[in-house]
């Protein structure tokens, strides 16, 4: 029995590393749009050269880049990847089956993860986002960063599993970390000073045991214990730059004494 017609949509930028996998891996789509913010390597090459329709615009942000690409599918079908992760033959089986009569609006896929030169543990908890969607129904949560697809209908679960190379080295992954803890402090309120304080120094200890006690990542050796410090540092990093914001507002003697006072 036919199907729903599938757009695949790809945001892209100087990605020419893992553009050719993931596009590779969704040869089975009716549809592939890559909407590319300026590359300077070969990535709109080794996409067009993959038989995607290709189209350049400057980066307006995670959320609304992920928008606009979306808006150029040509099918109401979209599955949303990440240019670093693909689509396992097992996975896009099952995402052809839930596409013969689709009865809610969207499907959350789960996501496995590249940790620096490992896979994640079988065992460990694995992600899941809503990926494949009508985009009728859907749209982009608008977030800074993190962002998300938002249905207005029903969500089901897809016993499917993308696969997400992510950051391969300690370096891109702490990049990461300083990156999106600013994206996330444009995202936020500032809190009461004593209120951040205590976050900086509790919150991280939490974080950590929650990536790698709860989630299962102490079962992936020392490539589970380095990733949890680095989501540890990266939840201090979102406390500590609220924080920095809090006690900058105002100008000049107002804010040393302000700081001063604080820091006693």
């Amino acid at each position: 029995m036919p199907g729903e017609r599938l757009s695949v949509v790809v945001t892209t930028y100087n990605n020419a590393d893992t553009i050719g996998a993931c596009l590779a891996s969704v040869a089975f789509a009716d549809d592939i749009v890559v909407l590319d913010s300026g590359s300077t390597d070969d990535t709109r090459d080794i996409a067009e050269r993959a038989g995607a329709r290709v189209h350049v615009q400057p980066f307006a942000g995670y959320s609304a880049q992920k928008q606009a690409a979306i808006d150029l599918a040509a099918h109401r079908w979209v599955l949303l990847l990440d240019s670093d992760e693909s689509v396992p033959a097992e996975a896009a089986a099952r995402i052809r089956d839930a596409l013969v009569a689709p009865d809610v609006a969207g499907f959350e896929l789960l996501r496995r993860e590249w940790v620096f030169w490992r896979w994640q543990p079988d065992r460990a908890r694995l992600n899941h986002y809503v990926r494949l969607f009508d985009r009728e129904h859907a749209r982009m949560s608008g977030h800074e960063v993190h962002e998300s697809v938002v249905v207005d209908g029903p969500v089901q679960r897809l016993a499917a599993i993308l696969d997400h190379y992510g950051e391969r080295d300690i370096e891109g992954r702490v990049d990461k970390a300083n990156r999106y803890s600013s994206l996330q402090v444009r995202d936020r309120h500032t809190r009461e000073p004593n209120a951040l304080r205590l976050r900086m120094v509790v919150y991280p200890t939490v974080a950590f045991a929650r990536y790698y006690f709860l989630r299962g990542h102490w079962r992936g050796g020392w490539a589970g214990f380095i990733a949890a410090r680095v989501h540890a540092f990266y939840a201090f990093l979102k406390y500590a730059k609220l924080y920095e914001r809090r006690i900058s507002r105002g100008g000049g003697k107002q804010r040393a004494v302000e700081a001063e006072r604080l820091d006693d």
